[in-house]
């Protein structure tokens, strides 16, 4: 009966991943569509001084 409880957890656990990366994938996909985006200060062609100190 425990077993159920631990894979029952797991299951749940996964699918919540699942489902926050999906929503963060969708996320970065539509910023990188938006030429208005700031670009990051990690990027080639951003902007290195806009960073926190």
């Amino acid at each position: 009966m425990e077993t159920y409880g631990v894979i029952g957890l797991s299951v749940i656990t996964f699918v919540i991943v699942l489902f926050l990366a999906a929503r963060s994938k969708k996320k970065t996909q539509e910023r990188m569509a938006d030429p208005n985006a700031e670009k990051s200060a990690l990027a080639k062609d951003g902007d290195s001084h806009s960073a926190a100190n």
